[in-house]
């Protein structure tokens, strides 16, 4: 069983529901699972601690998550075009995952949450990509052949699955939103499976 680690942090929720349907896309595809993975938020002040395991939702990431997966999603809200603070500290812990070179050739995926319709959400794409550049994923995004790109009037993009939140954070997925992330997480299991024939 070929497993996919969907790694996000999410602060009003809508990540973690598209972490859920990138899950769903990646089960689809025989022989292929979802684990599920969080980050603990950082503190604004030099030191905090947080519970090892949290209040609810997924475990935290381990590095061990990291290390034995066989392909990756990594899903960020959008702060001001860039991922978010935790998944950028987390990410910043792997240097020695790099030093080894334990995820060069696994593919890989993006995705994020704005609250506005040009609020970033390419960029943050990009911003998440750039490390796993560094450590050689392959990266993957959502052609064309998906046709809820071409039509959709909220999230969605050729870089990776996107989500208009609203500036109230509380526009639910979009039909299109939704099938985008199941597509994305299809596409990803897809080419995992394809890679470890």
């Amino acid at each position: 069983m070929l497993e996919i680690l969907i790694l996000y942090y999410s602060k009003h929720g809508h990540v973690a529901l598209m972490a859920q349907k990138i899950a769903r896309g990646i089960e689809q595809v025989p022989n292929c699972q979802a684990r599920i993975r969080t980050v603990p938020p950082v503190s604004t002040v030099c030191e905090a601690t947080t519970h090892e395991i949290p209040d609810a939702g997924p475990p935290y990431v381990s590095l061990a998550d990291l290390q034995n997966c066989a392909g990756l999603a990594l899903g960020s809200p959008t702060r001001f075009g860039n991922m978010a603070a935790p998944l950028k500290y987390f990410l910043e812990q792997t240097s020695g995952l790099w030093l080894s070179g334990e995820l060069v050739g696994k593919p890989a995926a993006v995705f994020t949450s704005a609250s506005s319709l040009h609020g970033g959400q390419e960029s943050t794409l990009l911003s998440m990509m750039l490390p796993l550049l560094h450590h050689g994923m392959l990266i993957l995004g959502l052609p064309y052949t998906e046709a809820d790109l071409l039509t959709t009037r909220t999230g969605g993009s050729p870089y990776g699955a996107t989500h208009l939140a609203g500036t109230d954070n509380k526009n639910p997925l979009s039909e299109e939103e939704q099938k985008l992330c199941i597509a994305l997480g299809k596409r990803l299991a897809q080419v995992t499976q394809q890679m470890n024939l």
